[in-house]
């Protein structure tokens, strides 16, 4: 289940992010294994077809549920039955058992996945990918908190799933200390990295593809544009690095690869507007979301990947720029630590201020040999991720599930007779 996002869609933009790699990625590698997968997701134009093919073997259903159009997350919930009565419809048409377990993302998925759930008779398996109670408590300033509607929503999921599944054990505590998850339900699974496409790689030629000087010091940021992942610190950070070391200003290009999202739509044009006001807008660059290859080439072409978000489950673009050989800083906030090992593979800045991401930025971006040091270990530590681990544990963990909901089941009929 994923009502809010289509693994179809291209990350950097809208609602699209990490959580689509996740599901596609795993989606596909379930079915190289002979597991049918479809994918309900909800429809947002008339001229989506009912069916589309994601991978051999994975499908993806778009379900009519509110205007052909994308909504806001907030405005999400009120189609939720909707969706649901589409889902179940679906289901309807095949005999009964074809389902084998449910998988929602994100907290809006697990309500509709709850019900399925208990109309079907299989074991519904959650991630959360992020958590309201955890965000709120990490708002970037003039962001809006999540509504007291997710927090409730959230909490009913946690308390109906069979299993949980987090990104890492920071986010497994949450789940355990914030939402009351029994201890024994909850499994922490690291994301992969795709390592066949995120490969270490020709810095000269990924900047010749992409119009860079070759002697250029290049800062990137990759993700959605909003508050919450703090693009923002990295222009702060360069207009400081700028001031504190005015040698490099003939040479210092930032790149901000992304579209508007979440709280970033309402005012789309504030990054470029911050640049100016900064006064380095020669330095910044703005490029679209870039698909899978031209992402590499980005990540490739950087000197630094920064990751400056206020809150991250685990941090994709972290992994994806270690792959490819190029050190990361980010912030030190929830799996990027995990992602970032400190001083191995790239930094972790303990604050989201200037100063501090400026000094962090330039230790890494103006330090050759240490530069050099940290991406031969990033290409290391990000190979310790793969998707086929990742679905590895999830497969490992659907037949939990399923055991366990067998069980319950011929207990309560036990109990009955």
């Amino acid at each position: 289940m994923s009502v809010h996002t289509s693994p179809l869609e291209q990350p950097g933009t809208g609602d699209a992010g990490g959580m689509n790699v996740y599901i596609s990625q795993t989606a596909t590698e379930m079915a190289r294994r002979g597991v049918e997968v479809e994918v309900f997701t909800r429809a947002t134009s008339s001229d989506q077809p009912p069916l589309a093919e994601l991978a051999p073997g994975v499908t993806v259903r778009h379900v009519p549920a509110g205007p052909f159009e994308p909504l806001g997350r907030d405005e999400l919930p009120a189609q939720l039955c909707a969706f649901t009565s589409g889902v179940l419809r679906a289901e309807a048409f095949h005999e009964p058992g074809y389902y084998d377990l449910i998988h929602s993302h994100y907290w809006l998925s697990g309500q509709v996945g709850w019900l399925a759930r208990d109309r079907w008779g299989v074991p519904l398996v959650h991630t959360a990918h992020t958590l309201a109670k955890v965000k709120n408590a990490a708002l970037a300033e003039g962001d809006t908190p999540e509504p007291r509607t997710r927090v409730i929503g959230e909490d009913q999921v946690v308390a109906e799933a069979d299993r949980l599944v987090a990104n890492t054990q920071v986010e497994a505590r949450q789940l355990i200390e914030l939402y009351d998850a029994p201890q024994d339900m909850v499994h922490a699974v690291p994301p992969g990295v795709d390592l066949d496409r995120f490969t270490p790689g020709s810095q000269h030629a990924a900047r010749a593809a992409l119009g860079l000087p070759q002697d250029a010091v290049v800062l990137a940021f990759a993700g959605r544009i909003q508050p919450l992942k703090a693009p923002d610190v990295l222009l702060h950070a360069a207009a400081e690095l700028l001031r504190k070391r005015p040698e490099v200003a003939s040479r210092l290009i930032v790149l901000i690869v992304g579209g508007p999202s979440g709280t970033g739509l309402e005012q789309p044009q504030a990054l470029r507007e911050l640049a100016v006001s900064l006064g380095i807008e020669r330095h910044v660059r703005f490029l679209p979301p870039q698909p899978g290859q031209a992402l590499a080439n980005v990540f490739r072409a950087a000197d630094v990947v920064a990751v400056p978000s206020y809150n991250e489950s685990f941090g994709l673009v972290a992994l994806e720029a270690q792959a490819c050989g190029t050190p990361v800083v980010a912030a030190e906030v929830g799996g990027l630590p995990v992602a970032v090992p400190h001083g191995v593979s790239g930094l972790l800045v303990p604050s989201h201020g200037a100063p501090e991401w400026a000094d962090a930025l330039a230790s890494v971006a103006l330090r050759p040999g240490r530069r050099a040091e940290l991406a031969a270990n990033a290409v290391t530590h990000a190979r310790r991720f793969s998707w086929q681990r990742t679905t590895d544990s999830l497969l490992d963990i659907y037949a939990q599930a399923t055991t366990a909901f067998r069980r319950a089941l011929e207990l309560r009929s036990e109990v009955a007779v």
